[in-house]
This record gives C-alpha cells, structure tokens and sequence, in this order.
C-alpha cells in the first residue's frame, strides 16, 4: 500500500519546524504507524541534512540508509542562504522531480511521510518554484508551525491566508511556545490564531508546543486532536 506524505512549514525559518517534525514523528511511530522523516533542502551544512539527525535523535533511532544516501535530503548545500541561492553560489539547481521521486521512494516503503520545509511558505526553490508551489501542486495537507516570536501574529495570519486561498489542505496549526515570551502575549496570540482558524477553517486543531524540558503528560493529551487528524488522513 501507497504511503502518503504530510507536509510541515513554518511561518519562518528558525520557527521550531525540526522539533515540531521530529515530536510528532515520535508520537506516530508510538500509536504504530510506519512513519519516516523528510527535509526537503537543508542550507548551511555539509553532509547528513542537520535536521535530519535531530528528527532521528528525537524519534529514538539510528540512521537509517535513506538518511545516509541523501534520500531523506535530496539537496544539501554548505551557504546558509535561501534555498535558491545557495544551490546557485554552487553552480546547482534545485529539481523538484528529484525531491519528489526520494518522496516517492519513502512512500513506497512507509506508510507515513513528514516532509519538513525550509524557512516559509513563499521561500524560492528555484527560479519558477516557491515552497507553496510545491505543496499545492503535488496536493500535500500542511501542518503550519508559529511561533511566540514578537511579528509572529501578522506571519500567521499572512500564511493562514495564502494556505486558505491556494485550497491547501490545514491538518492543524502549532504554536511553538519558544522563546518563552510574556504569558499575557502568548494567550493573546493564540485567542487570535483560533478566532481566525474557526473563521476560515472547519475545526482544525490549535495546537500548543511547550518548550521541550517543560513538555508533560499534558502536553501529550494536548496534541491528540491533531494526532487524531493524522490517522484520518491516513485511512
């Protein structure tokens, strides 16, 4: 049986995507689902994809030989840049067909894929395709990451709309409670997030991710609604 791909952007880069990919990867694994980790580039490193090793540190695993042949990262480039420029400061192209085959590779062997992005929604892959392009034209459902980042409200908000009038499939949204900013904000901001995901969504999951040494037993129940919506987009 085909497995299916879910897609987790950001409303940024550096919003907590990797913990938020790598947690909720651990949580299928634990409710028996077959699940495997993507990212689809990584810049400024060399070598395994860095978010790769934290995605298998988290699950509890070694790495596997998808990670060790590039499957699980297809384009890895050493330039922290955007995606883009980073492949062309080294003469190379990103090609979607090759993202989209490791994908495929992956779906084959696992019944659930998270493929992490790079930065957010409109980052450029390459000169004709940007990171909401992509999801939109291979039909992926997205899980959108925020953040207590001060400019967070106005990023969301932005990205919730665009995902809203691309058609793109909302599983549910995240907000990353890092850095730990005042708590008044943080309420605040979430009020707003839910207000807007009931005004242009059907009963997706607000989603609270707590800084990980604080994560209880609570935060595990917290996240069952969007775990929940996971195994129904797999049946």
């Amino acid at each position: 049986m085909q497995g299916k791909t879910i897609f987790i952007s950001g409303i940024d880069t550096e919003v907590g995507k990797t913990l938020v990919t790598g947690v909720l990867a651990k949580r299928c694994k634990e409710n028996n689902i077959n699940v495997i980790t993507q990212k689809i580039t990584q810049t400024g490193v060399e070598g395994i994809a860095e978010d790769i090793l934290t995605h298998r540190k988290i699950m509890g695993m070694d790495l596997l030989e998808y990670d060790k042949s590039g499957i699980t990262c297809p384009y890895v480039f050493k330039i922290p840049a955007s995606p883009h420029l980073a492949a062309k400061l080294e003469n190379k192209n990103i090609d979607t067909k090759k993202i989209k085959s490791s994908t495929e590779l992956l779906e084959m062997n696992f019944e659930l894929v998270f493929l992490e992005g790079a930065g957010g929604l409109h980052v450029p892959l390459n000169d004709s395709v940007n990171i909401i392009d992509y999801i939109q034209e291979n039909n992926y459902p997205l899980i959108l990451v925020s953040t207590s980042k001060l400019g967070s409200i106005n990023h969301t908000l932005l990205s919730l709309e665009i995902i809203k009038q691309r058609n793109i499939k909302l599983l549910g949204l995240v907000y990353n409670e890092y850095p730990e900013s005042n708590k008044e904000i943080q309420k605040d901001s979430i009020l707003i997030f839910k207000k807007f995901m009931k005004q242009w969504f059907t009963d997706i999951p607000v989603v609270t991710f707590p800084i990980l040494e604080n994560a209880n037993k609570s935060f595990l129940e917290d996240i069952n609604p969007l775990i929940n919506n996971i195994k129904e987009y797999l049946s």
